[in-house]
C-alpha cells in the first residue's frame, strides 16, 4: 500500500479534493483544455496539469487513484458501486426513468386527440409572396 491507510476519513478526504479539482478547475477556452487551479497531493495532481482536453487526452479515473492507494476492487465497488452494477444511477434508470415513461404512453392512450397533428394550411404553389407578382 502506498501512502495513508485507507479509512473512511481518508476517503472523505479524497472525495472532498475530487470535487474541489473539478469545481475550481480554469477552462482555457482557446485551447479548449481544463487545468488544474491547485495542487491536489492525495489526488496526484499538480497545478497546471491538465484535468480535461477534447483531443488526445486520457482523463483522471477516481477508480484508478484508488487503487493506487492499494483498494481491493471489492472496497471501491462497497464505496462508489458501478451504475451498472447498483448504486444511485442503476435507481434512477430502473425506477424513476421508467416511471416517467409509463405515465407519458399512458396519458397518449388516453387522450387521442392530443396525439393528431393540426393540419396547417397549404403553401401557394411554394413559392414565397414575393414570386406571386
Amino acid at each position: 500500500m502506498k501512502g495513508p491507510h485507507p479509512s473512511s476519513e481518508f476517503i472523505k478526504e479524497l472525495r472532498n479534493q475530487w470535487k474541489a479539482l473539478w469545481k475550481e478547475r480554469f477552462d482555457d477556452k482557446t485551447k479548449a483544455e481544463g487545468i488544474a487551479s491547485k495542487n491536489y497531493p492525495y489526488l496526484l495532481v499538480e497545478r497546471g496539469t491538465v484535468i480535461i482536453a477534447t483531443r488526445d487526452f486520457k482523463p483522471l479515473d477516481f477508480h484508478e487513484i484508488l487503487k493506487f492507494y492499494g483498494f481491493s476492487h471489492q472496497e471501491i465497488n462497497r464505496y462508489f458501486p458501478n451504475p451498472y452494477i447498483g448504486g444511485w444511477g442503476k435507481f434512477i434508470r430502473e425506477t424513476i426513468k421508467k416511471r416517467r415513461e409509463q405515465k407519458r404512453t399512458s396519458i397518449r392512450q388516453d387522450n387521442p386527440k392530443r396525439n393528431v397533428r393540426k393540419k396547417l394550411p397549404a403553401k401557394k404553389g411554394g413559392r414565397g409572396w414575393i414570386h406571386s407578382l
